[in-house]
């Protein structure tokens, strides 16, 4: 997911080396554009380790927001 000026990234990936039985984790994985888009790769600065549900929650908002 990239914001509407091109400039930060979220990468959503889900964690399949999980090992709680009762709740799903994913990775979000953000960072910057350094470049003109598709020309180079994203320079990635943080990774979050969340559970699924409230990562959902996340990405609604950020949807919401455009």
């Amino acid at each position: 997911m990239v914001n509407s000026n091109i400039s930060r990234i979220k990468r959503f990936i889900e964690n399949t080396n999980n090992k709680d039985q009762f709740f799903k984790y994913m990775f979000i994985d953000s960072g910057k554009v350094t470049s003109t888009w598709g020309k180079e790769s994203p320079v990635m600065t943080t990774r979050e380790e969340l559970k699924k549900k409230v990562v959902r929650e996340e990405l609604n908002t950020l949807i919401a927001q455009g």
